[in-house]
């Protein structure tokens, strides 16, 4: 009994050991290769979203400019869908007003720069995006319920509230890593703080971040796969992409093709041939008498 017990915390141990090792590279060591391949290029969403928070930050302390930031992207449950719509993206920059803007600094830079350096800025956006829109949408939801409904419902109070802040973002972003890289510890520490904040201040910005953990977890088991419906839009559309074949590609079809006689050249025109004329045989000089000199043929000396 006592040798199958140390073996059993002796696995356990390996098991820790090899989950923590492996969330090591898929959180830490793959991001920062994709940083030094890339440069500071791949940081760019990072320093957007913070530059943007420290920005309407400092606009915000003056009455003129809280006024401006407000008609820009204040956001609460009260507002028309369309407006309220309309302020989403530009509410991911405007501080929250129950929370620390520099302490969350950190954490809204991280968690965009490992998304970018993961996912690409396209994805990371989108994420970002998403999980922001599904807390707003769903804390309107929750006020045009009323209170009751389990717990679930808001009274109407709470659509007043200022409803602002990239922190839903930075939850869906850390969430959605840790469910795409198999990392249960940072979804742990992520999901599980959320909860623990939502017991300990029951408002409204702590429904709404256990509402972009939710999001972001069934955003994350769906990455990489096709949506049935999705298929089904894209074959209406013509733009599933076909089946890769082994074979060499197959001939498009077309209009037949008649075979055009290649025109034939002349003849080149015969030249007449020039008969062989043969030389005579050289003949032995003989020498000649020459006003009594004797000269050889074909000398030009006497």
């Amino acid at each position: 009994m006592k040798g199958d017990g140390s073996r059993v915390v002796a696995e356990a141990v390996r098991l820790v050991r090899r989950t923590l090792r492996d969330e090591w590279h898929a959180i830490v060591v793959e991001p920062l290769r994709q940083l030094v391949r890339r440069g500071l290029s791949g940081l760019v969403l990072a320093f957007v979203a913070a530059f943007g928070v420290i920005f309407f930050h400092a606009v915000a302390q003056h009455p003129s400019g809280r006024r401006l930031v407000w008609q820009l992207g204040g956001v609460t449950a009260d507002l028309p869908l369309w407006l309220s719509l309309s302020r989403t993206p530009v509410s991911l920059y405007v501080p929250a007003l129950d929370l620390p803007v520099w302490a969350g600094i950190t954490q809204l830079f991280l968690a965009f720069a490992l998304a970018e350096l993961t996912l690409g800025r396209g994805r990371t956006l989108a994420i970002a995006y998403l999980t922001t829109l599904a807390g707003t949408m769903t804390a309107r939801v929750m006020v045009a319920l009323g209170p009751g409904w389990w717990g679930f419902g808001l009274p109407p109070e709470a659509g007043r509230v200022l409803d602002t802040g990239p922190s839903a973002a930075v939850v869906g972003l850390f969430t959605y890593l840790a469910v795409v890289r198999r990392a249960p510890v940072v979804f742990a520490l992520t999901g599980g703080s959320m909860v623990w904040e939502s017991l300990a201040v029951p408002n409204l910005a702590g429904r709404e971040h256990l509402i972009a953990v939710g999001s972001a977890s069934i955003l994350g088991l769906l990455h990489g796969r096709r949506l049935p419906l999705a298929t089904r839009l894209a074959e209406r559309l013509g733009t599933t992409p076909a089946p890769p074949r082994s074979g060499p590609p197959a001939p498009r079809p077309g209009p037949p093709r008649h075979p055009v006689p290649s025109p034939r050249l002349p003849d080149p025109p015969a030249f007449p041939r020039t008969p062989y004329v043969t030389r005579p045989a050289h003949r032995t000089a003989q020498p000649r008498q020459c006003d009594g000199f004797r000269t050889s043929a074909g000398s030009g000396n006497p």
